[in-house]
């Protein structure tokens, strides 16, 4: 918020507008810029200035902090930065109503393609239909109506804080996901294999150790990768050990936007149209090439905040 000061300097009054922000490492930038009146402070002009100032100092520490590579380029990481602030503005400037209204509609979007994705049959009016409205819609497997209900109450857990990247919440995440669709609850007891791609997952005895050590790889990494990379490598990660009996998919793509929101980015949506192409950059990342997963979830974040978020502030 920006806050206005009066300085004294030899003998005469001057008016600043002051706003100051928190860097990633904890760091507070403050930032002021010398005004006419105090009603320049609210103007269009002062708030584009310090979101200017706000984007080049997030850029500044991420060229400095994180390392770019071939997908995740020191360009495309300045982008990322300017997403970060926008997403940020964006928030800081809805009311109430407006902030609920653009999370429900991030939901019913993010649930229907994420659920599509693994064969779910609603539409997207289904969704819609039944999260706004309560209504059943007809021919539809009661498997797939619980999928969707459960699906918005993850959402609902991550928008409010409580999904962490750590096994008590990953294990009460899928709970939650597969809640009375009849599948196995926590860590698999019998082994799985994956369509469309060639790999083996973790076998039952050894989920509990693999998942304890991406956790404390994550922990580890968490404040020397750019966040971006971080959620590409965990999910490649998590989808390489398939953890449960079903909702491997759904789990791993809400993770993805948990370490997003922990850091301050946008949450992304990888649409059903994608879903050759997601299990393309997956199959890759198995073989060891990495980048191609970081570049597909980069576009989709590029995708969904310039789709969603920038198309929703342009009509309130």
């Amino acid at each position: 918020m920006v806050s206005i000061k009066e300085k004294l300097i030899k003998g005469r009054k001057y008016l600043y507008a002051e706003y100051s922000f928190r860097l990633p490492d904890g760091h507070i930038k403050k930032l002021s810029k010398l005004i006419k009146s105090k009603e320049d402070a609210a103007s269009k002009e002062i708030k584009d200035y310090f979101l200017k100032k706000e984007i080049e100092a997030y850029r500044q520490y991420a060229a400095k902090t994180y390392r770019p590579g071939l997908a995740l380029t020191a360009e495309k990481i300045g982008k990322i930065e300017s997403f970060k602030a926008e997403y940020k503005e964006i928030i800081k400037n809805l009311t109430k109503n407006q902030f609920k209204d653009i999370l429900d509609r991030f939901t019913v979007n993010f649930t229907y393609e994420s659920n599509a994705i693994e064969g779910n049959s609603m539409t997207l009016k289904d969704v819609t239909l039944f999260l706004h409205e309560n209504i059943i819609p007809k021919g539809k497997d009661l498997r797939e109506v619980y999928e969707t209900k459960n699906t918005r109450e993850a959402n609902g857990l991550l928008f409010s804080n409580k999904v962490k990247i750590a096994l008590k919440d990953i294990i009460n995440l899928q709970k939650v996901l597969v809640r009375d669709t009849g599948v196995s609850l926590g860590f698999k007891k019998f082994p799985n294999y994956l369509l469309m791609r060639d790999v083996k997952t973790a076998p039952p005895e050894k989920v509990g150790q693999e998942m304890g050590s991406l956790v404390e790889w994550y922990d580890k990494n968490k404040d020397k990768e750019h966040p971006l990379r971080l959620a590409a490598e965990f999910h490649g990660r998590f989808e390489k050990i398939h953890p449960f009996d079903d909702g491997n998919g759904r789990v791993g793509r809400i993770l993805i936007n948990a370490i997003l929101l922990e850091n301050g980015y946008p949450p992304l949506i990888v649409r059903k149209t994608m879903r050759q192409s997601y299990f393309s950059a997956l199959e890759a990342y198995d073989k060891g090439h990495k980048e191609k997963l970081i570049r597909f979830l980069l576009e989709r974040m590029e995708k969904t905040f310039e789709n969603f978020f920038k198309v929703y502030i342009r009509y309130i």
